[in-house]
């Protein structure tokens, strides 16, 4: 026994000196303000993390101390955790800033004192370069966006569609959801989308990542949550990009609670109707009501004859909105493309754009209209739309 103790003992202290945190996901850009925004990744191990930031103007990132930046969840505990969420504010609007990740693996924690860490981990600034990310501007007089919807795990495909993006005119990204099939172990959003989705970003660009209804199931569905830095601290939330005004629904499930796919575990109409009077709220806002444009994105669209989930957007937002003079509804959920227009499928008073599975849309946004065009894998145009916007 003694020696099998000894040989266990050999063996944990050799696999702790060879141990390395390291990213898996990641690092990518959320909730971006004119005075900061939050990076997000994730590592191979439970690691105490942290970011340190430099202006670009030209210096070394090497050149003097750089402020760091650490995950306040532990309310003055240092957060231990493999996912990280790290706040960085008090910036300057419309800047481009410098960041390097950083973090120590944790092997053991017994208590206060009786930590033991890996080496330490930085992305490198010496021979690399370090991850770039702006605030946003007071003002925009254009920005361009690009969305993508009902992937399904097929992470080989998003990143077809990604690569063919135009990176660099780009302001943010919005995954409308169905990005996976079900999240029956909570490793596929990494592993199916996440992580070659943050790739493409470069670290660089904000991600708005909200739920299809296909993110509502399996028993790690709520490890979602892990993964977001929700601007509002809900699923449902609005960004503006100066008078750009964006509302993200939170849609559900497309069929009833009381479905047998379920289990019992659904409890929409309460949620929906807490969302709702947050709508009204959002309408009602100074910030709305000065807003040149406004844009839903949800992942179901309304429908007067469509399943459970269409209804429900109907019954719940709809009325709201359309007192409230929106400009645009993008969804997905259907796997094809469709336009509807005012008071044809549903009785909504705006056009609603259903962008089609496994296809990137882009979307230009002027004070004078919007302009949609959707992209096959192969790069292939595929659809447009246009709609002019007056106030």
């Amino acid at each position: 026994m003694r020696k099998l103790f000894c040989l266990l003992t050999a063996i944990f202290v050799l696999s702790s000196a060879y141990a390395q945190v390291k990213p898996i996901c990641g690092p990518y850009i959320q909730n971006p303000t004119t005075t900061g925004f939050t990076v997000v990744w994730e590592t191979n191990m439970d690691a105490v993390a942290w970011v340190e930031v430099a202006p670009d103007d030209g210096t070394h990132f090497y050149n003097c101390e750089r402020p760091k930046y650490y995950d306040l969840r532990g309310y003055g505990n240092q957060v231990i955790s493999n996912i990280h969420k790290i706040r960085i504010d008090g910036l300057q609007p419309g800047t481009k800033y410098r960041y390097r990740i950083m973090m120590k693996g944790v092997l053991s924690f017994e208590g206060p004192g009786k930590v033991e860490y890996t080496r330490p981990w930085g992305s490198d600034v010496y021979k690399g370069v370090p991850y770039e990310a702006c605030t946003l501007r007071k003002d925009y007089d254009k920005l361009r966006f690009d969305m993508y919807n009902d992937i399904h795990q097929k992470d080989s495909i998003l990143n077809v569609l990604m690569k063919g993006a135009k990176k660099d005119e780009v302001d943010f990204v919005v995954f409308n959801g169905d990005m996976v099939s079900s999240l029956a172990w909570k490793e596929k959003i990494r592993d199916t989308y996440l992580a070659t989705g943050a790739r493409n970003l470069d670290g660089r660009i904000p991600l708005y990542n909200i739920r299809g209804n296909h993110e509502m199931r399996g028993t790690d569905t709520r490890h979602w949550f892990d993964y977001v830095d929700m601007p509002q601290g809900k699923p449902y939330f609005t960004a503006s990009y100066g008078k750009f005004l964006f509302i993200f629904l939170d849609c559900l499930e497309d069929k009833p609670d009381s479905d047998m796919e379920y289990s019992g575990t659904m409890l929409s109409d309460p949620y929906l109707q807490e969302q709702a009077d947050w709508l009204k709220e959002v309408t009602g806002s100074k910030e709305f009501k000065n807003a040149a444009v406004r844009i839903v994105i949800g992942h179901i669209p309304p429908m007067k004859d469509g399943w459970h989930g269409d209804l429900n957007m109907e019954k719940y937002f709809v009325p709201i909105l359309n007192k409230a003079k929106i400009d645009l509804w993008l969804a997905g959920h259907h796997h094809k493309w469709r336009v509807d227009e005012p008071g044809t499928v549903s009785s909504a008073n705006f056009p609603v754009v259903i962008n089609k599975n496994c296809e990137r849309m882009e979307v230009c946004v002027s004070a004078g209209g919007i302009n949609i065009e959707t992209f096959s894998p192969e790069g292939v145009k595929t659809h447009e739309y246009s709609r002019k916007v007056s106030r």
